[in-house]
């Protein structure tokens, strides 16, 4: 049970801070308004590394329903445990998303844009263009957990280590390509939240756009199942 809660607190925290600071740099009348993608993208990295270090040991800290599936198909976890990982991170994603919006709903009313409230909550492409955005969250997710397998080969890393050079890869991917798609690499980050703004009552939301749904769910799942495969054939 323990690693079914870490996973669903875990990810909570990670949407509660990741989702945060998009409406404390996105909304109107939020004290940090302004504030612009490199705070974001920090600070996406360090809403990673936080319950990274609190939940590590306790379910190894995926809060991804990609990473959970393809350190499955690697035989780095039991199939068994998957469906109750990716819920509890789908359930957890969709908490932390509600938090975000009572804690900024002044600002959400004050907000008439309705992409800007659409983007606390879940990422769209700069430009649609379906098949490059998919394959741009599976590049992404790629380099994600290809790095992260490959944490394995550094020699000497002193426990705890690891969560930092998760935090500097999260960083990487959102500095170099998250303008592209806005870098979900992750189904439950994009979807919980989705499916709160779909839901919950924000003032003028206009839609929650499903029909891109399909980009983060598709695009991490084959760029994470990808990077698990290639990683398992190079001869270390």
């Amino acid at each position: 049970m323990l690693p079914y809660i870490a996973e669903f607190i875990g990810t909570f925290i990670l949407i509660l801070l990741g989702d945060g600071v998009v409406a404390n740099a996105t909304l109107t009348k939020s004290g940090m308004k302004g504030a612009g993608p490199v705070q974001i993208t920090l600070a996406w990295g360090l809403a990673v590394m936080l319950p990274a270090f609190i939940f590590g040991r306790a379910s190894g800290a995926h809060f991804n329903p990609a990473l959970t599936l393809a350190l499955a198909v690697d035989g780095s976890m039991a199939w068994s445990m998957v469906p109750g990982y990716v819920a509890a991170q789908f359930a957890g994603a969709f908490t932390g998303a509600v938090l975000v919006y009572v804690l900024f709903k002044n600002q959400f009313d004050a907000t008439e844009d309705q992409g800007t409230k659409l983007g606390v909550f879940c990422t769209s492409p700069s430009i649609p263009d379906l098949g490059r955005n998919i394959l741009s969250e599976a590049v992404g997710t790629f380099v994600l957990v290809f790095a992260i397998k490959g944490l394995g080969q550094v020699e000497g890393l002193v426990p705890g280590a690891d969560k930092l050079l998760v935090m500097g890869i999260i960083v990487s991917i959102g500095m170099s390509l998250g303008g592209l798609t806005g870098y979900a690499i992750n189904p439950a980050r994009d979807l919980g939240p989705r499916l709160a703004h779909s839901i919950l009552p924000v003032k003028d939301k206009g839609s929650s756009n499903w029909g891109y749904a399909i980009v983060p769910l598709t695009g991490p799942v084959i760029g994470a199942v990808a990077a698990v495969l290639l990683y398992g054939v190079i001869p270390w």
